[in-house]
This record gives C-alpha cells, structure tokens and sequence, in this order.
C-alpha cells in the first residue's frame, strides 16, 4: 500500500479508484510551503493541480516520493529537472481538458467580437448601451493560432464553422500538415501582422514567457484582439494593457494570468478586456476526465509499470508496435543482471527486425530498469534508471537492425566479456521466449527462477539434475537443451518454479557430468 498525498480538488471518482487498489489518499487541500514540506514526507505519491508549488525543497524532502501527478495539462509548477534528478517521475492528463480549453477559447473569441460581458454588466446597472457595445462578425476574419498542438488543432476546427480565415505559427508543423487542417503558416510576425484575433496555445517555458508584448505587438492591425487560455507569463500583461490603453490593438480576452490567484491587473481596468479566473479546465467533464486519467497514471508509476504521459521519461510514447516489448524487455535486464557477477562496464542493447525501425529508445530504459532492480533495494523506474548506470559507470549503447536471422524481432544484450542473452515473442499471443544465452540457442518463457546448466552430453546428467530438483521439492516448468558447445557437451536452460536453495545448488554443481551452474532470477 502506498500513501498518496492529495494537496487540491481532484473529482471524487479518480481518488476513489486509488482507495480501490488499496492505497491510503491523504486529502491535504490548502497546504502552505511550510505545511507541504511536512506532509511531503513518506509520500509516495503527490498529485496536485496548478496551484501547488513543487520546488526542488519540496522534493528533496521528498524521501519516498517516486511520482508526481499533475491532474491537467500545464507543467510550470514543477521542477521537473530537479524531478528527474531526484528519479521521481513526473506525469499529467494531456488530453483530460482540450476539449474544455477549446471551447472557453471560443466562448472568450465570441465574448471579445460581441462585447458581451460589457452589455451584461451595462444592463443589469440600469444602462440600455446598444450602439456603445457594437461587435464584429467572425465571419471572413482571419484568425492567428500561436501554436498548432491539441487545443489549437480543436479551435481551428470550431473556428471553421464561423467562416474564418485560419493561419497558425508552429515550426514544429510541416507546412502539408498545416494545409490539410485547412491552415496557412506563417512567420510570428506575419502571423500577427495579418490576423483580426489572435488566440495562444502554447505551453510556458523560458522561450514562451513575455512572447506576447509590445515589440510585437505594435507590428498588428489596430482591430487586433489577442485570446490567451494557455498559460499565464506567455501574453506580457502590463504591456498588453498599454497597447490596448494606446489603440495599438482593440482589445484581449484572458483566462490565465502570471500569478494566480490574483485580483489585480491593469488589463482589469480596461473596458475592451474580458477575464476569467483560470476557467478552461473548469467543467464537470474535465475535471472527471483529469482524475480519471491522473489516477491511472499514479496506479502504473506505483507499480513500476511504463506510464504513457510521463514528461520526464527520455523516450517516445510506446506505440502499439513497441509496447508488447516493453515486459520482454524488463526481463531481459532482470535475467541480465544475474547473468553477472559483476556489473559490466558497458554494454550493448540491439534491436533486430521490424521493431528496430521504430524509436526503441523506450525499450532500452526497460531494459535498464530490469537490470538495475536487480543490483539494488532501491525503486527503479524509467526515469532514474539512466542515472543509476552513469553513477554506476556503465556505458550503454544501444544499435538497431532491420535485419534478423530467423526471428521477425529479437532484443539482444551483450557485453564485452562476451555475456549475452537475446528475447523475442512468439506465436499468436505474442509470449516472450528466452532463444540465446551466451551464443547456446534455446526456447523456454522467462521465469523467475532459472538456471543453466552446462554438462557432459551423455546418458543420466540430465536423470541426475532432476532428481536432485526433484527432492527438494523444486519442479520443472519449461526446459530446453541447447545446441553442442564442443563435442561432448551441452547447455541446458531450465525455468523452475521456486527459488533453488543454495545448498542444492551446490550439489548439482558437485553431481558428476555437471561442469557448472548459473542461477537466473528474473
């Protein structure tokens, strides 16, 4: 059981899932600095919104913390570096609330074009001001998108159905992409140059921040409105209201601002401005679909599983081709790892077949997760399994091929002293096999207790292992005989279903036709 410490408002329904798998939820809503550092410790996990702040103090106090669940979309309250150093995985629920942002983007597009909060306000103060809040039509205006990833994707289809002009920067679009969602790119500049409203989605890092101000804005069409749901610190509020004070620009509409919570702006004094306290995510769909997600997230980083959202895992999302690897893969390190006395100063992890021409990177960290769970008491996971080779000195190389002997993928680790084991998966279910161990063939499932034997190849070695397995109470699941090392000898690797006591280890090595005995844990 692990205890989960809970520090904001996250839908009932994701917590109870935890509390279902059996974990302790430790609800602490409203923690100040001084009161996390307290309840940080003996956490295992921490999930939290936007409003806690977790810094790198937070998670050096942090003794048994291995993953922070962040219930959204935005990272910025996170130092995920100090995260991965620290070998604490960091994951959130991407796709829980782009819905949600998308359209509070177009409900805050409308409510700029239409002046809506304007009249409401002016209404219900006893003032009927139909010609003051004249509006615009959205149709045959252009609108700039500032970043072409989910959410903006999704206003770009809604836009389209209010007949707008789309045009977008992202360089990280390939121009025949942007066409067949119907946009043009364009320089930023440009961009902002042409466009009648201009909405950003883009997530804050050092790059981003104060990307909105006046050096780029001046170069706009005097109806420009800007849109921000994104981020706060992405839009320079200060220098946005004095462009909007000047008739640089006509008007904004925000949603997120750079300190939160906050009650005070200069764009707050300003009458072509509409504000929302940070609302994109706030529907009753999103947040069920963010403590969903988030607690399925925490559930398979607890149990040392592959998490598809963790942002600080250095490798792709597994796709549907790698991800039945991902278990062969551990194996492998866990088998690899007994295979040593020692650990090796480097090693090298090949991919072979049709898997190799996908990223593998993914694989490698499993395999090193496997191998390091073997050499240590410590919790292993994608993310601190790298830094535990480099603090081991082991050097990792990883290679990949499309081309296989006789297997359509095989996963191959070796080392210098010649040590090597190779997986594949076989038949319809796609089961893991264990076909190579130190260039001897072989075909027997992966278990958690093996061993291999190498023996003369003559009548009653194989008679006298058993029956030494036998009387102590050892059974035999799989077994197979690998090919002739040298005349007369052979290897044989045997999967048992308990762990082989030390003392019977010891008499099979002592049996006569026995040459030696390694034991595999895996």
């Amino acid at each position: 059981m692990a205890r989960i410490l809970v520090t904001e408002s996250i839908a009932d329904g994701g917590l109870d899932r935890l509390r279902a798998a059996g974990h302790d939820v430790d609800v602490q809503v409203g923690l100040s600095p001084d009161e996390l550092l307290s309840a940080i410790v003996g956490a295992h996990a921490l999930i939290i919104r936007s409003a806690t702040q977790v810094t790198g103090e937070v998670l050096a106090a942090a003794d048994e913390l291995i993953v922070v669940g962040r219930a959204g979309i935005g990272l910025d309250n996170v130092d995920v570096t100090a995260a991965t150093d620290r070998g604490v995985m960091v994951v959130n629920a991407p796709q829980s609330n782009i819905i949600s942002a998308a359209e509070h983007t177009m409900a805050l597009l409308l409510s700029q074009a239409r002046n809506v909060p304007q009249a409401h306000a002016a209404l219900v103060d006893g003032r009927w001001e139909r010609s003051k809040w004249e509006g615009v039509e959205l149709a045959d205006k252009t609108l700039g998108i500032v970043g072409l990833g989910r959410i903006g994707k999704l206003v770009a289809d809604r836009a389209k159905a209010f007949q707008m002009r789309l045009v977008a920067y992202d360089p990280f679009v390939a121009p025949d992409r942007a066409r067949q969602m119907g946009v043009e790119l364009m320089t930023l500049d440009q961009l902002v140059a042409e466009s009648d409203f201009l909405t950003v989605h883009l997530p804050k890092t050092k790059e981003t921040a104060g990307l909105i101000g006046r050096d780029l804005l001046v170069k706009a069409k005097p109806s420009l409105r800007v849109i921000n749901v994104a981020r706060g610190g992405i839009v320079h509020e200060a220098e946005l209201a004095e462009c909007i004070r000047d008739g640089v620009i006509a008007g904004a509409a925000l949603d997120v601002f750079e300190s939160e919570p906050t009650t005070e702006s200069p764009l707050f004094e300003l009458p072509q401005v509409v504000v929302t306290p940070h609302l994109g995510a706030s529907t009753r769909e999103a947040q069920d679909k963010a403590g969903d997600a988030i607690a399925d997230m925490v559930q398979l980083a607890l149990a040392g599983d592959f998490v598809p959202w963790a942002v600080n895992v250095d490798a792709a999302e597994a796709n549907e081709t790698i991800r039945p690897f991902l278990p062969l893969a551990e194996s492998l390190g866990r088998l690899y790892g007994s295979l040593h006395k020692s650990s090796p100063d480097s090693f090298e992890i090949r991919f072979q077949g049709e898997i190799a021409d996908y990223d593998t990177r993914i694989l490698g960290l499993a395999v090193l997760k496997g191998f390091f769970s073997r050499l240590t008491d410590d919790p292993v996971s994608y993310v601190n399994a790298p830094a535990m080779a480099k603090a081991a000195g082991i050097t990792v190389s990883e290679t990949n091929s499309s081309d296989t002997d006789e297997y359509v993928n095989l996963i191959t680790l070796s080392c210098s002293n010649h040590k090597s084991i190779s997986g594949t998966l076989a038949g319809r279910r796609s089961e893991q096999r264990i076909v190579e161990i130190d260039g001897h063939d072989f075909d027997v499932p992966p278990a958690e207790h093996m061993l291999v034997i190498t023996n003369d190849d003559r009548p009653g070695v194989i008679g006298t292992m058993g029956v030494l397995l036998g009387d102590a109470g050892v059974n035999i699941a799989d077994m197979d005989v690998g090919r002739v090392v040298s005349k007369g000898t052979a290897v044989m690797l045997l999967a048992v279903t308990a762990e082989v006591p030390d003392e019977v280890v010891d008499a099979l090595r002592a049996a006569p036709g026995i040459l030696s005995v390694d034991v595999l844990n895996g």
